[in-house]
């Protein structure tokens, strides 16, 4: 059977649906269509050394066995945990950071706090740099998000967004927006689901996006998720309010949007994956027992 497009007969048929199947407007022109985000990323077993050519290594293996217990403990109870990753040496980290690997999920909070998803979904490797008198931390934490990070994005939030007594040229649509995100604001913290303004439905200027970002405020949390397309979550200096914006391969902004909530559903990981995690854990812990 020939395929639409293929040579029939000795004439070529036009395609039925995609690329060529609509007829050119009348000045010559074609209908492009933007690029949406591709690729999802996979979980791919690890490059892990031998059996045989893990002699000294027996901390970091009891460490992922104790990850493993923990995950484990996760699904029956639903708590987070922590194991403390400072006593291991270089090559007892090494081993754990094969393990864990990189997942869909990367933090910065501020210039001291690091999270990154592993490729276990739900455990994180979460660093914190010393301050002063203050010591570091390096620990995986099982989880959904971690919650250092959550403690400290909305410290010095402000509970409510103002309003300037004058606005600025071309400034129509974003001034309406904000007694509706005071609004959810106020109620954020027992809200059983988010609430989504998304700006891309909306009709709005340059000038409007720049109040909202301005009245909103520049948080210190930055959130990298890469699980399906990128997507940048962005907090402010207002309470549970975040900036959510999807990315296609281009680097095209496609969705831009304020969420008001603890922590946006795309940063988290879901509880049936964490899971799967200690499922795969455990068949990657069976070669070195």
């Amino acid at each position: 059977m020939s395929n639409a497009g293929d040579p029939i007969g000795g004439h070529l048929t036009a395609p039925l649906v995609g690329p060529g199947s609509q007829p050119l407007d009348e000045d010559g022109g074609v209908l492009e269509y933007m690029q949406m985000p591709a690729g999802m990323m996979t979980f791919e077993a690890p490059d892990l050394p031998e059996p045989e050519d893990t002699d000294g290594l027996a901390p970091a293996l009891t460490t992922l066995e104790c990850l493993l217990d923990t995950l484990r403990l996760r699904e029956v109870t639903g708590a987070d945990r922590r194991i403390d990753l400072t006593g291991l040496d270089k090559a007892n980290a090494d081993l754990v950071n094969q393990v864990l690997g990189e997942g869909e999920v990367s933090v910065i909070a501020g210039s001291r706090v690091q999270a990154q998803e592993s490729v276990l979904a739900g455990v994180w490797r979460v660093r914190r740099s010393g301050e002063g008198r203050e010591p570091g931390a390096d620990y995986i934490e099982i989880g959904t998000f971690p919650t250092e990070v959550l403690e400290t994005a909305f410290q010095e939030a402000v509970p409510q967004v103002g309003l300037p007594a004058e606005l600025g040229p071309n400034i129509f649509n974003a001034p309406p927006l904000v007694p509706e995100i005071n609004e959810h604001v106020a109620k954020s913290d027992r809200a059983e689901g988010p609430h989504v303004i998304n700006l891309s439905l909306l009709p709005h200027t340059e000038e409007d996006l720049v109040f909202l970002t301005d009245q909103l405020g520049r948080g210190t949390v930055t959130i990298l998720s890469r699980g399906y397309g990128n997507c940048r979550i962005t907090s402010t200096t207002t309470k549970n309010t975040w900036w959510v914006q999807f990315y296609n391969s281009q680097d095209t902004l496609i969705l831009n949007s304020i969420e008001i909530v603890r922590v946006p559903a795309v940063a988290c990981a879901a509880p049936e994956d964490i899971a799967d995690s200690a499922e795969r854990l455990n068949g990657i812990l069976d070669v070195y027992r």
